[in-house]
């Protein structure tokens, strides 16, 4: 008999606290990761999601929130031992934007439930493609942490509103924030992503849904001065283009405004090596 399929509906695209608690009760009941599905508001369509979904029902699929599944789990009843390595991973994994991460981790983690020795096997294959995901996805938020810039715009009786404008390419907002809150613990800030926006008014860390580029505000006098700033500090002796390309990939170009610069800078580096060359 075919086992009965599961839909988990967790909060968001990046939910780990949800699919966390929610694969704890799947290991402690013991449920097949091959007949559980997972998604989020975005992908679920018209199907509704009922109230007190049995997890053991025979009714045809199901679709429930993860936050149901959080309490018919005891403490340690999963009886995993994962190290900090392993729980990052596995949480970078599931921010990914492919589409089958979270049956991914699911997978990995009820196959070591059953056979505790693949915790030390870094060759699994579903460990490694774990690794894959989660490795662009720490660069990513590395990445944000580095290229936000933020525009001031000016509010009568309020704080200035600094607002930065960022296309990630996986579900990393969330992460990435906590960062700036500290950066930028004294600004009222917003970080606006077509996902999801973060929005900070000094005291709480509030998010939102996805917005627009042309909600983000047009250049102002501030990028003038970086830009000032940037071009005295740029040093052509130590130029490698290849690492900058590295370090700044060009698919952030486009939203960084230095970068304008960059190429008459290049060139005048080259031509001042040339120079230097020849004498």
């Amino acid at each position: 008999m075919q086992a009965q399929a599961l839909t988990i509906e967790l909060g968001s695209p990046d939910d780990w606290p949800g699919f966390r608690a929610a694969c704890r009760a799947l290991l402690a009941h013991g449920a097949d990761p091959a007949v559980v599905r997972w998604r989020w508001p975005d992908t679920r369509g018209a199907q509704q999601l009922g109230a007190g979904v049995d997890l053991f029902s025979s009714a045809p699929e199901q679709a429930m929130p993860a936050s149901a599944l959080a309490g018919l789990a005891g403490p340690g009843e999963a009886g995993l031992s994962l190290s900090d390595t392993q729980m990052s991973a596995l949480r970078h994994a599931c921010m990914h934007r492919a589409a089958g991460r979270f049956e991914l981790c699911h997978r990995w983690l009820a196959r070591m439930q059953a056979r505790p020795e693949l915790r030390l096997d870094a060759l699994d294959a579903d460990w490694r493609a774990i690794e894959a995901l989660a490795r662009p996805v720490s660069r990513e938020i590395h990445k944000m942490h580095a290229f936000v810039r933020f525009r001031t715009t000016q509010r009568p009786d309020q704080p200035d509103l600094h607002i930065a404008w960022f296309e990630p390419e996986h579900h990393i907002v969330r992460a990435a924030a906590p960062f700036f809150c500290k950066r930028f613990a004294n600004m009222h800030w917003a970080i606006l992503t077509p996902q999801c926006s973060a929005h900070w008014d000094g005291h709480a860390l509030r998010l939102a849904p996805g917005a627009r580029r042309s909600d983000a505000p047009p250049a102002d006098a501030g990028e003038a001065l970086w830009l000032t700033y940037y071009a005295s500090t740029f040093n052509p002796a130590r130029l490698k283009e290849q690492a900058m390309l590295r370090e700044m990939p060009r698919r952030y170009w486009h939203n960084l405004p230095e970068t304008v610069l960059i190429s008459t800078l290049v060139q005048q580096a080259r031509a001042r090596t040339g120079q230097m060359l020849e004498q």
